[in-house]
C-alpha cells in the first residue's frame, strides 16, 4: 500500500466529507490479502479501501446537506448521480424501488472506486445521509451493513408484516447474520417462537439472545418443522451447506434470500427448489432510500442495546498509512466476532 494525492473537482450537488469512523468488512480483507481472482484484482486495483463509515461534511455545494453535518456515507453510488445518464438508462432493472441498487453504471466505494480510507471524499449529496442527533457515531457506523439486511428483507416485507404466523430462519452466526436477525427482531417484531438462527459455533450463537438458536451440526433439517423464509448469511466455503440446508428446511412455496458472498460457484439442490416451488432472491447491497428507514429504526434504544453487542470495547486509532496497514493486517489474522471500528484522525500525522 502507498499514500497518494488525488485532486478532485467539486461539482454542484456534491459534498466533501471527512471520514470519522469506519468498520472493516470481509470484502475489504479479501482485497487487502489478494484473495479475489487475479483478473478482478487487476481490474479494480489500485484503490482506497473501506465502504462502511460515517463522516462530517467540510464543504457543500448542495442545499440538502450543510457543512458540519454528521453523515452516513452511502457506498453504492447510482450512475445517474455521476452524470452517466437518466436512472432508466443506468439500469435495466424494471422495478422502480430497486433500480438504484442494481444499476449497471453504479460505482461502489472500495470495490473498483476509491473508498473511505481517505482524508476527504467527494460524494453526491444524495449519498451523504444526515445522522439524527439521537444516534451516536458507533451505532450509525453499523447502518451500511444494516441497510443491506433491510434491503434484502424488503423482498419479503409483505410476508413479514401481513401474518403473525410467518417463521424465519437465519443461517450464519457472524456479523451479517447477527445484524440481519436483529433487524428481523426489532423492525418486524419476531421473537424466539418465530425466529431461529442456525450457526456452527456455540459461543457466537449465545449472542443471539432474542432468537431461538440451533447448532447446524446437531439439527435434522429434512424432518424438522418447515420455515417460511430462509435468510442465508454465511458466504464463502460454507455457502453450499447453508443454502442446501435452507432448501431442506424451507416450506413449500417458501422464500430463500441469499446474502452471503462466495468467490466460487455454489452447487445447490435445484430438484427440491423446483419441487417445493421456492423463490430465491440475491441481495448484497443497498441504496440511499434504505438508510432513512434504518436510521429511524436505530433511534430505538432497545435496538441500540442489541447492536452494541457487536461493537468492540474500543476503536482502533488511525493517524497514518502505517496505522491503517497494521489494523488491516491484524483484522486479517484475527477474525473476531465483533466488528473492528477504525477511528480516523489523519491530521494527527
Amino acid at each position: 500500500m502507498e499514500e497518494v494525492t488525488v485532486n478532485r473537482t467539486i461539482n454542484e450537488g456534491e459534498v466533501v466529507v471527512e471520514p470519522l469512523i469506519a468498520s472493516i468488512c470481509h470484502a475489504d480483507l479479501r482485497y487487502f490479502m489478494g484473495q479475489r481472482k487475479p483478473e478482478v484484482l487487476t481490474k479494480k486495483l489500485p484503490m482506497a479501501l473501506l465502504h462502511e463509515g460515517i463522516g462530517r461534511v467540510v464543504e457543500s455545494k448542495s442545499n440538502s446537506v450543510s457543512v458540519g453535518d454528521r453523515v452516513v456515507i452511502v457506498p453504492n453510488i447510482p450512475g445517474h448521480l455521476l452524470k452517466k445518464g437518466h436512472p432508466e438508462e443506468c439500469s435495466s432493472y424494471s422495478q422502480q424501488e430497486f433500480i438504484a441498487n442494481y444499476g449497471e453504471k453504479n460505482v461502489f466505494l472500495g470495490s473498483g472506486y476509491d473508498g473511505i480510507a481517505q482524508n476527504r471524499l467527494v460524494l453526491p449529496a444524495e449519498c451523504a445521509i444526515p445522522i439524527p442527533d439521537s444516534l451516536p457515531n458507533e451505532i450509525a457506523v453499523l447502518s451500511e451493513l444494516c441497510t443491506v439486511s433491510y434491503h434484502a428483507l424488503s423482498r419479503v416485507k409483505q410476508k413479514l408484516e401481513s401474518s403473525q404466523n410467518t417463521t424465519v430462519a437465519v443461517f450464519g452466526d457472524g456479523p451479517v447474520g447477527y445484524l440481519t436477525a436483529a433487524m428481523i427482531h426489532h423492525v418486524y417484531n419476531l421473537g424466539p417462537e418465530r425466529l431461529t438462527v442456525f450457526g456452527a459455533i456455540d459461543e457466537k450463537l449465545k449472542q443471539f439472545t432474542f432468537a431461538s438458536r440451533k447448532l447446524v451440526q446437531n439439527y435434522d433439517f429434512k424432518s424438522s418443522k418447515k420455515v417460511d423464509i430462509i435468510v442465508e448469511c454465511t458466504g464463502g466455503a460454507f455457502s453450499e451447506h447453508a443454502i442446501n440446508q435452507g432448501i431442506d428446511l424451507a416450506a413449500r412455496g417458501g422464500t430463500i434470500i441469499l446474502m452471503g458472498v462466495s468467490e466460487d460457484r455454489v452447487p445447490i439442490n435445484t430438484r427440491d427448489v423446483l419441487e417445493k416451488g421456492l423463490s430465491l432472491y440475491g441481495s448484497s447491497r443497498s441504496s440511499s432510500a434504505d438508510y432513512h428507514a434504518v436510521m429511524k429504526a436505530m433511534e430505538n434504544i432497545e435496538y441500540q442495546k442489541t447492536l452494541r453487542a457487536i461493537l468492540p470495547k474500543s476503536n482502533t486509532p488511525i493517524h497514518n498509512l502505517s496505522d491503517f496497514q497494521t489494523a488491516m493486517k491484524s483484522a486479517s489474522e484475527h477474525r473476531h466476532w465483533e466488528k473492528i471500528i477504525l477511528d480516523f484522525d489523519w491530521s494527527a500525522s
